[in-house]
């Protein structure tokens, strides 16, 4: 997991993509947050569509890319819980604590990736990295 966690810090603007309500994918630019207690850790609105996507199906895919074609891709299950330690952590970002100002918003929330599955390649031909979790 140190790997995954280390190219997402690196990369920090990655693209999440989600089935939105009318069942089509659809994908915007999202940031990871944190990695604790072994999950790792996102923040959004919950009067976002992408909040009332993940609540309509957990199904979602993380993507990014660096300067070296080397890139992520992470697939699992949007589990939200409002887990005040990691809100905490989030907070710290000032992107996240401008939106948000306080961890006690009530729009605030937090969700981790459950049953993930994550892969480093590149173009190289190269056997990818495949993390255990």
């Amino acid at each position: 997991m140190k790997r995954i966690v280390e190219f997402l810090n690196e990369n920090p603007v990655q693209t999440l993509a989600t089935v939105s309500l009318d069942g089509k994918a659809k994908a915007r630019p999202f940031m990871f947050m944190a990695e604790k207690d072994g999950k790792l850790w996102f923040c959004t609105n919950n009067q976002k569509d992408v909040y009332k996507e993940m609540q309509k199906n957990p199904s979602v895919a993380v993507s990014v890319s660096n300067e070296k074609y080397e890139y992520l891709r992470l697939t699992g299950d949007a589990v939200f819980e409002n887990n005040m330690e990691v809100k905490e952590i989030c907070i710290e970002n000032p992107i996240v604590k401008g939106q948000y100002e306080s961890t006690t918003n009530p729009i605030f929330e937090v969700f981790y990736i459950a049953n993930p599955k994550a892969t480093i390649a590149d173009f190289s031909g190269n056997p990818p990295y495949e993390a255990k979790f």
